[in-house]
Protein backbone atom coordinates (compact mmCIF):
# COMPACT_ATOMS: atom_id res chain seq x y z
CA UNK A 1 0.00 0.00 0.00
CA UNK A 2 1.40 3.37 -1.05
CA UNK A 3 1.72 6.16 1.48
CA UNK A 4 -0.25 9.34 0.86
CA UNK A 5 2.79 11.28 -0.38
CA UNK A 6 3.88 8.44 -2.69
CA UNK A 7 0.35 8.10 -4.02
CA UNK A 8 0.14 11.83 -4.74
CA UNK A 9 3.41 11.65 -6.67
CA UNK A 10 2.17 8.63 -8.65
CA UNK A 11 -1.14 10.38 -9.37
CA UNK A 12 0.64 13.51 -10.59
CA UNK A 13 2.88 11.39 -12.81
CA UNK A 14 -0.17 9.72 -14.39
CA UNK A 15 -1.91 13.05 -14.97
CA UNK A 16 1.20 14.32 -16.78
CA UNK A 17 1.36 11.22 -18.99
CA UNK A 18 -1.80 11.93 -21.01
CA UNK A 19 -4.43 14.63 -21.41
CA UNK A 20 -7.56 13.05 -19.90
CA UNK A 21 -7.94 10.36 -17.26
CA UNK A 22 -11.29 8.81 -16.24
CA UNK A 23 -11.52 8.63 -12.47
CA UNK A 24 -12.15 4.87 -12.57
CA UNK A 25 -8.94 4.32 -14.58
CA UNK A 26 -6.89 6.33 -12.10
CA UNK A 27 -8.37 4.36 -9.21
CA UNK A 28 -7.55 1.09 -10.94
CA UNK A 29 -3.98 2.14 -11.72
CA UNK A 30 -3.33 3.19 -8.10
CA UNK A 31 -5.41 0.34 -6.60
CA UNK A 32 -7.59 2.66 -4.53
CA UNK A 33 -11.24 3.71 -4.41
CA UNK A 34 -12.57 6.52 -6.59
CA UNK A 35 -13.29 8.56 -3.43
CA UNK A 36 -9.57 8.39 -2.58
CA UNK A 37 -8.75 9.78 -6.02
CA UNK A 38 -11.10 12.73 -5.41
CA UNK A 39 -9.42 13.50 -2.08
CA UNK A 40 -5.94 13.25 -3.62
CA UNK A 41 -6.96 15.58 -6.45
CA UNK A 42 -8.12 18.12 -3.87
CA UNK A 43 -4.74 17.85 -2.11
CA UNK A 44 -2.90 18.49 -5.37
CA UNK A 45 -5.10 21.51 -6.07
CA UNK A 46 -4.19 22.91 -2.66
CA UNK A 47 -0.53 22.56 -3.65
CA UNK A 48 -1.18 24.69 -6.72
CA UNK A 49 -1.64 22.13 -9.46
CA UNK A 50 -4.49 23.22 -11.82
CA UNK A 51 -6.43 19.96 -12.12
CA UNK A 52 -9.74 20.29 -14.00
CA UNK A 53 -12.63 17.85 -13.60
CA UNK A 54 -14.16 16.65 -16.87
CA UNK A 55 -17.84 15.79 -17.18
CA UNK A 56 -19.55 12.99 -19.04
CA UNK A 57 -20.09 9.23 -18.74
CA UNK A 58 -16.35 8.75 -18.27
CA UNK A 59 -15.85 11.90 -16.25
CA UNK A 60 -12.38 12.28 -14.88
CA UNK A 61 -9.50 14.70 -14.49
CA UNK A 62 -7.10 16.72 -16.59
CA UNK A 63 -3.91 18.53 -15.62
CA UNK A 64 -3.99 21.94 -17.28
CA UNK A 65 -0.77 23.62 -18.34
CA UNK A 66 -0.25 27.19 -17.25
CA UNK A 67 2.16 29.76 -15.95
CA UNK A 68 1.26 28.90 -12.35
CA UNK A 69 2.22 25.22 -12.73
CA UNK A 70 4.62 24.34 -9.86
CA UNK A 71 7.92 22.59 -10.55
CA UNK A 72 7.37 19.11 -11.98
CA UNK A 73 7.97 16.13 -9.71
CA UNK A 74 9.67 12.92 -10.76
CA UNK A 75 9.48 9.42 -9.38
CA UNK A 76 12.66 7.35 -9.06
CA UNK A 77 12.49 5.79 -12.51
CA UNK A 78 11.78 9.13 -14.19
CA UNK A 79 14.72 10.75 -12.39
CA UNK A 80 17.10 8.03 -13.56
CA UNK A 81 15.79 8.22 -17.14
CA UNK A 82 16.10 12.00 -17.16
CA UNK A 83 19.69 11.85 -15.87
CA UNK A 84 20.70 9.31 -18.52
CA UNK A 85 19.04 11.36 -21.30
CA UNK A 86 20.68 14.63 -20.24
CA UNK A 87 24.09 13.03 -19.80
CA UNK A 88 23.82 11.40 -23.21
CA UNK A 89 22.85 14.69 -24.85
CA UNK A 90 25.68 16.56 -23.14
CA UNK A 91 28.22 13.92 -24.18
CA UNK A 92 26.94 13.55 -27.74
CA UNK A 93 27.23 17.28 -28.49
CA UNK A 94 30.99 17.13 -27.97
CA UNK A 95 31.66 13.69 -29.44
CA UNK A 96 34.19 13.54 -32.22
CA UNK A 97 35.67 17.03 -31.86
CA UNK A 98 39.43 17.13 -31.96
CA UNK A 99 41.18 18.16 -28.74
CA UNK A 100 41.61 21.91 -28.58
CA UNK A 101 39.42 22.51 -31.62
CA UNK A 102 36.31 24.61 -31.88
CA UNK A 103 33.41 22.43 -30.66
CA UNK A 104 31.14 24.02 -33.24
CA UNK A 105 27.76 25.75 -33.04
CA UNK A 106 26.07 22.65 -31.59
CA UNK A 107 28.00 22.95 -28.35
CA UNK A 108 25.24 25.11 -26.85
CA UNK A 109 22.93 22.06 -26.84
CA UNK A 110 25.43 20.07 -24.80
CA UNK A 111 26.06 22.95 -22.43
CA UNK A 112 22.32 23.45 -21.92
CA UNK A 113 21.89 19.74 -21.20
CA UNK A 114 24.72 19.85 -18.65
CA UNK A 115 23.16 22.87 -16.92
CA UNK A 116 19.76 21.20 -16.92
CA UNK A 117 21.23 18.09 -15.32
CA UNK A 118 22.86 20.21 -12.62
CA UNK A 119 19.56 22.02 -11.95
CA UNK A 120 17.58 18.79 -11.78
CA UNK A 121 20.13 17.28 -9.42
CA UNK A 122 19.83 20.21 -7.00
CA UNK A 123 16.05 19.75 -6.83
CA UNK A 124 16.22 16.03 -6.08
CA UNK A 125 16.11 14.55 -2.58
CA UNK A 126 19.36 13.11 -1.25
CA UNK A 127 18.62 9.50 -2.15
CA UNK A 128 17.86 10.42 -5.79
CA UNK A 129 20.91 12.67 -6.01
CA UNK A 130 22.98 9.67 -4.96
CA UNK A 131 21.46 7.54 -7.73
CA UNK A 132 22.10 10.27 -10.30
CA UNK A 133 25.69 10.72 -9.09
CA UNK A 134 26.38 7.03 -9.53
CA UNK A 135 25.23 7.20 -13.16
CA UNK A 136 28.17 8.09 -15.37
CA UNK A 137 27.44 7.77 -19.07
CA UNK A 138 30.47 7.54 -21.35
CA UNK A 139 29.77 7.69 -25.07
CA UNK A 140 32.48 6.30 -27.32
CA UNK A 141 32.26 7.60 -30.87
CA UNK A 142 32.83 4.91 -33.52
CA UNK A 143 35.37 5.61 -36.28
CA UNK A 144 33.99 8.10 -38.74
CA UNK A 145 31.40 9.51 -36.34
CA UNK A 146 30.44 13.05 -37.39
CA UNK A 147 31.51 15.86 -35.12
CA UNK A 148 29.51 18.77 -36.51
CA UNK A 149 26.33 19.49 -34.56
CA UNK A 150 23.70 22.10 -35.45
CA UNK A 151 23.06 25.18 -33.37
CA UNK A 152 20.19 24.65 -30.98
CA UNK A 153 18.49 27.78 -32.29
CA UNK A 154 18.63 26.40 -35.82
CA UNK A 155 16.98 23.18 -34.68
CA UNK A 156 14.28 25.19 -32.93
CA UNK A 157 13.64 27.29 -36.05
CA UNK A 158 13.41 24.21 -38.25
CA UNK A 159 11.12 22.44 -35.78
CA UNK A 160 8.84 25.50 -35.58
CA UNK A 161 8.58 25.65 -39.38
CA UNK A 162 7.76 21.94 -39.54
CA UNK A 163 5.09 22.27 -36.85
CA UNK A 164 3.54 25.41 -38.32
CA UNK A 165 3.70 24.07 -41.92
CA UNK A 166 5.35 27.28 -43.13
CA UNK A 167 7.61 27.57 -46.16
CA UNK A 168 11.23 28.00 -45.25
CA UNK A 169 14.09 29.90 -46.87
CA UNK A 170 17.67 29.19 -45.89
CA UNK A 171 21.28 29.34 -47.06
CA UNK A 172 22.82 25.91 -47.46
CA UNK A 173 26.58 25.67 -47.01
CA UNK A 174 28.66 23.50 -49.37
CA UNK A 175 30.03 20.19 -48.10
CA UNK A 176 33.20 20.34 -46.00
CA UNK A 177 36.47 20.31 -47.91
CA UNK A 178 38.02 16.84 -48.24
CA UNK A 179 40.79 16.24 -45.74
CA UNK A 180 44.04 14.98 -47.23
CA UNK A 181 46.58 12.94 -45.29
CA UNK A 182 50.05 14.47 -45.92
CA UNK A 183 51.68 11.10 -45.14
CA UNK A 184 49.84 9.30 -47.94
CA UNK A 185 50.39 9.51 -51.70
CA UNK A 186 47.00 8.04 -52.51
CA UNK A 187 44.33 10.31 -53.87
CA UNK A 188 41.28 10.93 -51.75
CA UNK A 189 38.37 8.61 -52.59
CA UNK A 190 35.80 10.01 -54.97
CA UNK A 191 32.70 11.51 -53.39
CA UNK A 192 29.66 9.31 -53.01
CA UNK A 193 27.10 9.67 -55.80
CA UNK A 194 24.18 12.03 -55.31
CA UNK A 195 21.02 10.05 -54.67
CA UNK A 196 18.77 13.07 -54.32
CA UNK A 197 19.79 13.37 -50.70
CA UNK A 198 21.83 16.53 -50.32
CA UNK A 199 24.43 14.62 -48.28
CA UNK A 200 25.98 11.17 -48.66
CA UNK A 201 24.82 8.52 -46.19
CA UNK A 202 26.85 8.40 -42.98
CA UNK A 203 27.70 4.75 -43.61
CA UNK A 204 29.63 5.75 -46.74
CA UNK A 205 31.01 9.05 -45.50
CA UNK A 206 34.75 9.42 -45.19
CA UNK A 207 36.18 8.43 -41.84
CA UNK A 208 36.90 11.08 -39.25
CA UNK A 209 40.46 12.26 -39.80
CA UNK A 210 43.09 11.34 -37.28
CA UNK A 211 44.92 14.07 -35.33
CA UNK A 212 47.74 13.87 -37.88
CA UNK A 213 45.40 15.18 -40.56
CA UNK A 214 44.87 18.89 -40.93
CA UNK A 215 41.85 20.40 -42.60
CA UNK A 216 42.56 23.43 -44.74
CA UNK A 217 40.60 26.57 -43.87
CA UNK A 218 37.66 27.23 -46.14
CA UNK A 219 38.48 29.86 -48.79
CA UNK A 220 36.21 32.90 -49.13
CA UNK A 221 34.82 31.45 -52.37
CA UNK A 222 33.19 28.64 -50.42
CA UNK A 223 31.17 31.14 -48.42
CA UNK A 224 29.95 32.57 -51.69
CA UNK A 225 29.02 29.05 -52.78
CA UNK A 226 26.22 28.88 -50.22
CA UNK A 227 23.02 27.97 -52.01
CA UNK A 228 19.68 29.65 -51.37
CA UNK A 229 16.96 27.04 -50.94
CA UNK A 230 13.17 27.33 -50.75
CA UNK A 231 11.44 24.32 -49.24
CA UNK A 232 8.31 22.99 -47.59
CA UNK A 233 9.67 21.44 -44.37
CA UNK A 234 8.00 18.18 -43.38
CA UNK A 235 10.14 16.36 -40.82
CA UNK A 236 13.20 16.90 -38.65
CA UNK A 237 15.00 13.57 -38.25
CA UNK A 238 18.17 12.21 -36.64
CA UNK A 239 20.25 9.74 -38.63
CA UNK A 240 23.77 8.46 -38.02
CA UNK A 241 24.60 11.08 -35.41
CA UNK A 242 23.40 14.03 -37.49
CA UNK A 243 20.21 16.07 -37.71
CA UNK A 244 18.49 16.31 -41.09
CA UNK A 245 15.58 18.29 -42.47
CA UNK A 246 13.34 16.30 -44.80
CA UNK A 247 11.62 18.77 -47.11
CA UNK A 248 10.04 19.25 -50.50
CA UNK A 249 12.40 21.42 -52.55
CA UNK A 250 10.26 23.95 -54.41
CA UNK A 251 12.93 24.77 -57.01
CA UNK A 252 13.88 21.16 -57.77
CA UNK A 253 10.36 19.72 -57.40
CA UNK A 254 11.61 16.75 -55.42
CA UNK A 255 12.09 15.47 -51.88
CA UNK A 256 15.46 16.38 -50.38
CA UNK A 257 17.32 15.89 -47.11
CA UNK A 258 19.45 18.72 -45.72
CA UNK A 259 22.04 18.53 -42.96
CA UNK A 260 20.88 20.86 -40.21
CA UNK A 261 24.44 21.92 -39.28
CA UNK A 262 24.85 23.40 -42.78
CA UNK A 263 21.54 25.32 -42.71
CA UNK A 264 21.32 29.04 -41.98
CA UNK A 265 17.58 29.92 -41.83
CA UNK A 266 16.31 33.21 -43.17
CA UNK A 267 13.49 34.97 -41.40
CA UNK A 268 10.65 35.52 -41.58
CA UNK A 269 9.30 32.19 -42.76
CA UNK A 270 6.96 32.04 -45.73
CA UNK A 271 3.24 31.36 -46.03
CA UNK A 272 1.60 28.17 -44.85
CA UNK A 273 1.39 25.16 -47.15
CA UNK A 274 -0.61 21.96 -47.39
CA UNK A 275 1.63 18.99 -46.52
CA UNK A 276 2.40 16.56 -49.32
CA UNK A 277 2.03 12.81 -48.97
CA UNK A 278 5.41 11.22 -48.38
CA UNK A 279 6.02 8.24 -50.72
CA UNK A 280 5.39 5.09 -48.72
CA UNK A 281 4.11 7.09 -45.74
CA UNK A 282 6.98 5.95 -43.47
CA UNK A 283 9.48 8.71 -42.66
CA UNK A 284 12.17 6.37 -41.31
CA UNK A 285 11.95 4.02 -44.30
CA UNK A 286 11.96 6.91 -46.78
CA UNK A 287 15.04 8.59 -45.27
CA UNK A 288 16.87 5.27 -45.01
CA UNK A 289 16.03 4.58 -48.63
CA UNK A 290 17.36 7.93 -49.78
CA UNK A 291 20.66 7.29 -48.05
CA UNK A 292 20.76 3.85 -49.61
CA UNK A 293 20.30 5.37 -53.06
CA UNK A 294 16.61 4.61 -53.59
CA UNK A 295 14.55 7.14 -55.56
CA UNK A 296 11.47 6.78 -53.34
CA UNK A 297 9.37 5.02 -55.95
CA UNK A 298 8.08 1.45 -56.05
CA UNK A 299 6.32 -0.64 -53.45
CA UNK A 300 9.24 -0.38 -51.02
CA UNK A 301 10.61 3.19 -51.18
CA UNK A 302 13.05 2.49 -48.34
CA UNK A 303 14.60 -0.63 -49.88
CA UNK A 304 18.02 -0.86 -51.50
CA UNK A 305 17.96 -0.02 -55.23
CA UNK A 306 20.13 -3.07 -55.95
CA UNK A 307 19.38 -6.47 -54.42
CA UNK A 308 20.81 -9.85 -55.39
CA UNK A 309 21.08 -13.47 -54.28
CA UNK A 310 24.11 -15.77 -54.11
CA UNK A 311 25.05 -19.17 -52.67
CA UNK A 312 28.22 -18.88 -50.56
CA UNK A 313 30.56 -21.73 -49.68
CA UNK A 314 30.52 -20.68 -46.02
CA UNK A 315 28.42 -21.75 -43.02
CA UNK A 316 25.44 -19.52 -42.34
CA UNK A 317 26.68 -18.78 -38.80
CA UNK A 318 29.90 -17.28 -40.19
CA UNK A 319 28.10 -15.14 -42.76
CA UNK A 320 25.26 -13.89 -40.54
CA UNK A 321 27.67 -11.96 -38.29
CA UNK A 322 28.71 -9.74 -41.20
CA UNK A 323 25.58 -9.63 -43.36
CA UNK A 324 24.05 -6.58 -41.63
CA UNK A 325 20.46 -6.38 -42.96
CA UNK A 326 20.96 -9.25 -45.43
CA UNK A 327 19.00 -12.50 -45.34
CA UNK A 328 21.08 -15.60 -44.53
CA UNK A 329 19.84 -19.20 -44.43
CA UNK A 330 21.42 -22.64 -44.39
CA UNK A 331 21.92 -24.23 -47.82
CA UNK A 332 23.43 -27.62 -47.12
CA UNK A 333 26.64 -28.55 -45.24
CA UNK A 334 29.05 -25.63 -45.13
CA UNK A 335 26.98 -23.48 -47.50
CA UNK A 336 24.38 -20.73 -47.16
CA UNK A 337 22.04 -18.57 -49.21
CA UNK A 338 22.62 -14.82 -48.97
CA UNK A 339 20.21 -12.11 -50.16
CA UNK A 340 21.85 -8.71 -49.88
CA UNK A 341 21.13 -5.14 -50.93
CA UNK A 342 23.37 -2.20 -51.76
CA UNK A 343 23.45 1.20 -53.42
CA UNK A 344 25.08 0.03 -56.68
CA UNK A 345 25.73 -3.22 -58.55
CA UNK A 346 29.51 -3.40 -59.12
CA UNK A 347 30.87 -0.97 -56.52
CA UNK A 348 28.44 -1.94 -53.79
CA UNK A 349 26.71 -5.31 -54.02
CA UNK A 350 29.34 -7.28 -55.96
CA UNK A 351 32.15 -5.99 -53.76
CA UNK A 352 30.15 -6.80 -50.63
CA UNK A 353 29.79 -10.42 -51.72
CA UNK A 354 33.48 -10.60 -52.63
CA UNK A 355 34.51 -9.48 -49.14
CA UNK A 356 33.39 -12.84 -47.74
CA UNK A 357 36.51 -14.35 -49.40
CA UNK A 358 34.81 -17.59 -50.46
CA UNK A 359 33.57 -19.27 -53.62
CA UNK A 360 30.00 -18.49 -54.56
CA UNK A 361 27.30 -18.98 -57.18
CA UNK A 362 25.15 -16.13 -58.47
CA UNK A 363 21.45 -16.93 -58.33
CA UNK A 364 20.34 -13.58 -59.75
CA UNK A 365 19.42 -11.13 -61.04
CA UNK A 366 21.27 -10.67 -64.36
CA UNK A 367 22.49 -7.24 -63.21
CA UNK A 368 24.52 -8.91 -60.46
CA UNK A 369 26.16 -11.30 -62.95
CA UNK A 370 27.05 -8.33 -65.15
CA UNK A 371 28.50 -6.51 -62.12
CA UNK A 372 30.82 -9.44 -61.37
CA UNK A 373 31.88 -9.45 -65.03
CA UNK A 374 32.83 -5.77 -64.72
CA UNK A 375 34.82 -6.43 -61.55
CA UNK A 376 36.53 -9.44 -63.11
CA UNK A 377 37.60 -7.36 -66.11
CA UNK A 378 38.95 -4.59 -63.89
CA UNK A 379 40.79 -7.05 -61.67
CA UNK A 380 42.32 -8.83 -64.67
CA UNK A 381 43.65 -5.56 -66.05
CA UNK A 382 45.03 -4.56 -62.66
CA UNK A 383 46.83 -7.91 -62.38
CA UNK A 384 48.76 -7.54 -65.67
CA UNK A 385 49.25 -3.80 -66.00
CA UNK A 386 52.35 -2.32 -64.38
CA UNK A 387 51.52 0.77 -62.37
CA UNK A 388 53.85 3.58 -61.27
CA UNK A 389 56.22 2.85 -58.42
CA UNK A 390 55.31 4.36 -55.03
CA UNK A 391 58.16 6.85 -55.25
CA UNK A 392 57.22 8.02 -58.73
CA UNK A 393 54.26 10.05 -57.55
CA UNK A 394 54.83 13.48 -56.13
CA UNK A 395 53.25 14.40 -52.86
CA UNK A 396 50.56 17.09 -52.98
Amino acid sequence: MLTTSSRLLALLSLLQARRDWPGADLAARLDVHVRTIRRDVDRLRELGYPIVATKGPDGGYRLDAGSRLPPLLFDDDQAVALAVALQSTAATAGTGAAPGSDPGPGADVGEAAARALHTVRQLMPARLRHRIDTLRVTLVAPPGAPAAQPDGRVLATLADAVRAREKLRFDYAPPPLPVRNPDSVADDPPPAPDHRADDPPPARAAATPSPSRAAAPAPPAREAARMRRRVQPHHLVAWGGRWYLLAWDLDRADWRTFRADRVTPRVPTGPRFTPRALPGGDVAAFVAGRFRGADGSGDKPGDWPCRGEVILDLPAADVARHALDGLVEEWGPGRCRLVLGSWSWPGGLACAVGRFDADFEVVGPPELRAAFAVLASRSARAAVEAGPSPGARSRP
